[in-house]
């Protein structure tokens, strides 16, 4: 099984596109190569392929980082499912996860995170728990958006680490943390990735 991220970015229209691309790209890089793993296509709209206990984590990294600069956030499907066809690029791979992605994608009106996988009752569960986390994610100020990527690129750090790395104090991350709803949305990927084994 493989998880496919299928999204692209909202009010990409506005303001420069390098404030967003660059980060997008420097975020996809480290989860893959380009084109095999990922590719941005049409301008505002990427395709990323990984494995599947790291795609929720994953999908909420590339919030962060876009989240970071107004007015830009990002809507993101993950299909769960096979790699039929392993082509050099991945917008010419196929297989279920391809096809529950796009129709994933196809899908979100007001959500901006779902998640499709060949099981649709697990589907309505684990979307209904997502939906909840983004009353709270959708809402990520740019500081809070900074300060969970930067948690999410070094889970090895503590928050004393993460303020020394951003020049604050640590009851500054602390708050920024909690406002973000962080642990709470840690939780909720770490259930993802517990029931993602008994798929």
């Amino acid at each position: 099984m493989i998880a496919v991220l299928t999204g692209d970015i909202i009010n990409s229209r506005q303001g420069q596109t390098s404030l967003w691309l660059n980060q997008l790209k420097s975020t996809l890089n480290l989860y893959g190569q380009t084109p095999k793993d990922w590719e941005i296509f049409r301008g505002d709209s990427f395709q990323l392929k990984t494995n599947p206990e790291n795609a929720l984590r994953i999908a909420l990294h590339i919030k962060a980082v876009i989240k970071q600069v107004k007015p830009y956030d990002v809507r993101i499907a993950i299909g769960l499912g096979e790699q039929s066809y392993n082509s050099k690029t991945i917008s010419e791979s196929n297989g279920t996860a391809f096809v529950n992605s796009g129709e994933g994608f196809e899908s979100l009106k007001k959500q901006t995170l779902t998640v499709v996988s060949e099981n649709k009752k697990w589907d309505n569960t684990i979307n209904i728990m997502i939906n909840l986390a983004l009353l709270t994610a959708n809402s990520w100020s740019n500081t809070v958006a900074k300060v969970i990527s930067t948690v999410i690129e070094n889970p090895e750090k503590n928050q004393n680490d993460i303020a020394l790395l951003l020049g604050k104090s640590q009851s500054t991350i602390s708050e920024a943390l909690k406002r973000g709803g962080y642990e709470e949305i840690m939780q909720l990927n770490a259930f993802y990735k517990e029931q993602i084994l008994n798929l």
